[in-house]
């Protein structure tokens, strides 16, 4: 089957549904395979008991508006902010509360302990919050000097 024979889009109710091979499949969940080594690289769409019903290698590659339903749909279902600038951590001993600018603006959070701090890669590091957040760093190399000098304490 072609990855162009599908249609995905929401129900009234807001749950996403999956036309493929003349079967319409409700509360279908759309998932990266790699969401933070390769975001805009292979998607899967599940059924609502977790089978995969159809994979996207190259979700970007698709045509404008199943491209733009599919992106929609991982919006829906994905928050990780990503942290660009540490401006303030009230404590270099755990529990302490950050004072963060990500990519959907202020944040404050508490760090429980340092384990809370995962390095996924050299440069590229997870941070979850009390509440089980997770904020991603992408690129810890790139940030200013102020937030590499704060975190540098808890590495």
């Amino acid at each position: 089957m072609s990855q162009m024979d599908f249609e995905l889009k929401q129900d009234n109710s807001g749950h996403w549904q999956l036309q493929v091979d003349n079967e319409l499949h409700s509360q279908v969940v759309v998932v990266r395979a790699f969401p933070i080594g390769a975001p805009d690289e292979a998607v899967s769409i599940l059924s609502a008991a977790g089978h995969e019903l159809l994979w996207l290698p190259h979700p970007l590659q698709l045509p404008a508006a199943q491209k733009e339903a599919v992106l929609a749909a991982l919006q829906t279902r994905e928050f990780m902010p990503e942290i660009q600038r540490v401006d303030a951590v009230s404590s270099f001993i755990t529990p302490s509360t950050w004072s963060v600018q990500t990519n959907r603006g202020f944040s404050q959070f508490v760090l429980r302990g340092e384990e809370d701090i995962r390095r996924i890669s050299g440069k590229t590091l997870i941070v979850a919050d009390e509440h089980g957040v997770q904020f991603l760093i992408r690129d810890l190399p790139a940030l200013d000097r102020h937030s590499r000098k704060l975190l540098d304490r808890f590495l």
